[in-house]
């Protein structure tokens, strides 16, 4: 009970928040695309039973996912497509990823589009939330992970708009974003098994990875912008 007191385990809940904010916008997009053709009477049913269908299933696929990233090199694998999504977040790239969602006027075909929607998209959240969440250490990533989407799903749902707004006011909101990221995959670089005998398991060095996957996701992100602009 004490670790859920202690700074370390808020820390992580505020970087899964954050995560699924960030990663998780698309996911109230999905919601509304494949709710929009539901009699007005069905829509809250499709929505509130098609997130129940998606966070449950989220949560299932992280349990898999803390439970490989203890197998040796995963998390070094793990570590490199976080890096690859957070520069993906400082340059996205200019593709409608919504038009092909259909929507539908019966509820649990809306709910089902909801559901594989979001399995298809949340590959991003399920790796950077289950890094968050080893990188907190202890016994209670599970739960950890689960206080932070029940915390955050919500935002996503209903305050999407408003956070969206809040992203286009302040651009830098994704840059720190992005660069978290970075930094989830520099310190769960660090606590693969493999690299253990190897590399010194001490704090010093988990930050200084830490903050050089940080600098890197900002680095290769602006350098990547700065190029798209250039072309176009």
């Amino acid at each position: 009970m004490e670790e859920f007191l202690t700074a370390h385990f808020w820390l992580a809940v505020g970087q899964i928040i954050m995560i699924d904010i960030l990663l998780g916008g698309d996911n109230a997009v999905v919601i509304a695309l494949a709710c929009r053709q539901l009699p007005q009477n069905l829509r809250v049913k499709g929505i509130l039973w098609g997130t129940a269908g998606a966070i449950v299933l989220r949560v299932i696929l992280i349990a898999f996912a803390l439970t490989l990233l203890q197998v040796p090199y995963l998390k070094l694998v793990g570590a490199a497509l976080l890096l690859w999504i957070g520069v993906k977040l400082l340059a996205p790239e200019d593709e409608d990823s919504h038009s092909n969602i259909q929507g539908s006027d019966k509820l649990w075909a809306a709910v089902k589009t909801v559901i594989v929607a979001d399995l298809v998209m949340s590959i991003d959240n399920v790796i950077a939330i289950a890094g968050a969440a080893t990188g907190a250490g202890g016994q209670h990533q599970l739960p950890l992970v689960i206080f932070g989407l029940v915390v955050s799903v919500p935002i996503i749902i209903w305050g999407s708009q408003l956070v969206l707004k809040l992203m286009d006011r302040f651009p830098l909101i994704i840059t720190v974003g992005g660069m978290l990221l970075g930094w989830i995959a520099g310190t769960m670089a660090h606590s693969d098994p493999a690299v253990k005998s190897w590399l010194p398991q001490s704090v010093l060095w988990s930050y200084g990875l830490g903050t050089a996957g940080a600098l890197s996701v900002f680095l290769v992100g602006t350098l990547v912008k700065r190029r798209s602009h250039t072309v176009k």
